[in-house]
């Protein structure tokens, strides 16, 4: 019997984000390969009998990717049906595109279910509109990490508009140093630590104090900076999510 495997984004933290599809996809399949940001509420949604495989994806003890891609086929080739549980949205920075294509050239069935991105509900819960039509009319997202060890190619970033980065805190002086090539100095900036869960934190400086800002107030993975004018909404925005914690 031939099996399949889907790629579920999961959501940035707040287990209430999964789509209603995710969910159910969750709650029929033989197998669950999860990563380290899926809240560990969603695998009570797995069937009982369900098989949890823990992929990591934290630095330094992750899962090599080749390995996972591995253990998604060897799943379904045995006749099962497997959700690969992925923190945020599959395509957007979380190699969906790599363990889809590997599976499809193998001959199993892969399908992606999209996710909420961290990219816009992390700065959403911290009151932060990635657009708006008084500050900005667009958005970008980067990396901080690149799969080659390189940060941010500053041709990648825009002069105006906002523009969020994920993974960059641990290169936080890189991630500057390339953004003010584009961006002015004193351009407001938010640092959102494990956003949309009931520990996040949220800083703000400007971009010239970013590093600063970083290292004094202990900011750790997962986070997300947000630069740009948008991250003044948060003084008329913050209410409901400010009883996170």
């Amino acid at each position: 019997m031939k099996g399949r495997v889907a790629l579920v984004g999961a959501g940035p933290g707040d287990p209430g984000l999964i789509t209603v599809k995710g969910l159910q996809l969750l709650g029929s399949c033989d197998v669950v390969v999860y990563d380290r940001l899926v809240s560990e509420e969603l695998l009570k949604f797995a069937r009982k009998d369900a098989e949890l495989i823990y992929a990591g994806k934290n630095l330094g003890e992750s899962l090599n990717q080749s390995l996972i891609n591995e253990i998604l086929l060897q799943k379904a080739l045995e006749g099962k049906f497997v959700v690969r549980l992925k923190g945020g949205d599959p395509y957007v920075f979380g190699r969906g595109e790599e363990e889809c294509s590997f599976l499809l050239e193998r001959g199993v069935d892969c399908e992606v279910v999209p996710g909420v991105t961290s990219a816009v509900a992390v700065p959403a819960y911290a009151g932060i509109p990635v657009t708006s039509r008084w500050f900005s009319s667009g958005f970008c997202v980067v990396t901080g990490s690149k799969a080659d060890g390189s940060s941010i190619d500053p041709d990648y970033i825009p002069k105006k508009g906002t523009l969020v980065i994920m993974m960059g805190v641990s290169r936080v002086e890189d991630v500057k140093r390339a953004i003010l090539k584009v961006r002015d100095p004193g351009e407001p900036v938010a640092v959102i630590e494990r956003g949309t869960t009931p520990s996040q934190r949220v800083v703000e400086c400007t971009l010239e104090k970013l590093d600063l800002c970083v290292r004094e107030n202990g900011i750790s993975s997962p986070a997300i900076i947000v630069v740009g004018e948008v991250v003044k909404l948060r003084n008329k925005l913050w209410n409901y999510h400010d009883t996170l914690g």
